[in-house]
């Protein structure tokens, strides 16, 4: 038999499926610790299970690592079609968002122009990407003169 330790080492952090539960309830609602329990068991397993049909097929195709279209790929292998088509989409503006991080991060470098201002982006700078797809409305750009170590908004 496993031991008590060990079976709450497989198991999701129940502090954070607590969490989860809570946010499609109402703010004063509450959620008993026995209720948390079993949905951290429900869920572990059902993890357990997508992950291991999803490394079966690594497995099958000579690979070591699952990646994020295993997972999806496993879910509708299982019948959870609806699961793999979210987290399909989630999955794809995960992408997204991370291509537009990368790109501000590569773009963060001093860009010299003929007069004696250069537009810096820093990365404290970066603009937020959301995975709604929505981008924000208050975009700006930040003159640094040459010498000046303050922020001057363009007019």
């Amino acid at each position: 038999m496993v031991d008590h330790e060990e079976e709450q080492d497989r198991l999701l952090p129940i502090a954070n499926v607590g969490r989860i539960m809570k946010q499609g309830l109402p703010q004063r609602a509450k959620v008993s610790k026995e209720a948390k329990q079993r949905m951290q068991e429900c869920a572990t397993e059902f993890l357990s299970f997508v992950t291991a049909e999803a490394s079966d097929k690594c497995h099958k195709e000579n690979r070591k690592t699952v990646n994020g279209d295993d997972i999806c790929w496993a879910m509708s292998a299982l019948g959870f079609d609806n699961y793999a088509e979210a987290t399909t989409r989630y999955l794809n503006k995960y992408r997204e968002a991370e291509r537009h991080r990368l790109a501000a991060n590569q773009s963060n470098i001093n860009i010299n122009t003929s007069s004696s201002s250069q537009l810096e982006i820093r990365e404290g700078d970066q603009l937020p990407i959301y995975l709604s797809g929505t981008q924000p409305s208050n975009l700006e750009f930040r003159i640094l003169e040459m010498g000046d170590n303050s922020f001057a908004k363009p007019s």
